[in-house]
């Protein structure tokens, strides 16, 4: 559920919205996990035209499929893990000693800050399990912060008229989730019933994208289904929301991201010499910065080798 390519692609970005409203889609593409056995993801996120979407830099969309899970301690840095299962249960545990079961309708969320490790597992044999792996790039006063997890089984909701949509992160109108943010930012879950026409309101300086889960949806004029990303742009107060069958779409949203950010495995940094301090310190079984996931007996993901080049950011 994190990145375990062996061969990570280099991720320079700048988010930098032009401004003003689109509809774009971005195709997600297949990728194949080391690590996990039969488990391929959808990554949706990020693109080289689009590396975020607010502070949202990483999306994958996982099954839904029947897999055995298995994800060996790997570490985490300048960034917020957030774990959305849509199907079956996934078991976390932390170098901070978190050890929590999670299921679909709550959330986890794992700051990495200045370095964090953390493992996943499915429950039970090869379970029906369908998941949403997402990453929030902590800002550049808050990249160094103290590790921390939060587990949230309760989360509020905007209803309207056939439609539901739980906000497991940021605000959506007025509803608040209670977990922890770092930057202006909307994550929701939202479920449209069948025959239903219902809007939602939005920020207006917010960039936002939905990415639809189940069925097909008309979001503002377009038809959505199952597996690209919609991007809309800034300045809408309303969004439409339109399905003759009933589907289920994530919203992602927040105030264009101003960092320059340089993404490289499972770390998100600033220069080429922070990845590289990261991945080292990993590499060498630092115990202070990244700690020990306990029930592993010592077993970790290495890292893969940094590319032959210096890692630059660029811009959208």
């Amino acid at each position: 559920m994190s990145n375990l390519d062996p061969s990570p692609a280099v991720t320079p970005c700048r988010s930098a919205a032009e401004g003003g409203q689109v509809a774009e889609f971005f195709d997600a593409r297949a990728v194949p996990l080391g690590g996990i056995r039969g488990i391929e993801v959808e990554r949706v996120l990020p693109q080289r035209r689009l590396p975020t979407v607010g502070a949202w830099c990483f999306l994958d969309r996982f099954g839904p499929q029947r897999a055995d899970m298995r994800v060996l301690p790997h570490p985490h840095t300048g960034l917020q893990t957030v774990t959305w299962p849509l199907a079956g249960e996934i078991r976390h545990r932390d170098s901070l000693g978190s050890d929590v079961l999670l299921r679909p309708g709550q959330l986890n969320l794992m700051t990495g800050g200045r370095g964090i490790a953390h493992s996943e597992f499915s429950a039970g044999d090869r379970p029906l399990l369908h998941a949403l792996q997402l990453w929030v790039a902590l800002p550049a006063g808050q990249a160094g912060i103290e590790p921390g997890f939060e587990q949230h089984t309760e989360l509020p909701a905007f209803q309207a008229d056939g439609l539901r949509a739980t906000v497991f992160m940021g605000a959506l109108g007025p509803v608040v989730s209670p977990a922890t943010t770092h930057t202006p930012l909307v994550g929701a879950e939202v479920e449209v019933t069948a025959g239903a026409a219902a809007h939602l309101p939005l920020r207006p300086d917010f960039e936002h994208a939905v990415l639809v889960v189940e069925g097909e949806l008309e979001v503002s004029g377009s038809t959505v289904t199952p597996g690209p990303l919609l991007y809309l742009g800034t300045g809408r107060e309303t969004l439409s929301l339109r399905t003759a069958h009933g589907a289920r779409a994530v919203l992602l949203g927040g105030l264009p991201f101003p960092d320059d950010l340089v993404m490289w495995w499972n770390f998100v940094g600033r220069s080429h010499e922070e990845i590289a301090a990261a991945r080292e310190d990993w590499e060498s079984d630092d115990p202070v910065r990244f700690g020990l996931v306990p029930g592993h007996d010592g077993a970790r993901i290495p890292a893969p080798e940094l590319p032959g080049v210096r890692l630059t950011p660029r811009r959208r």
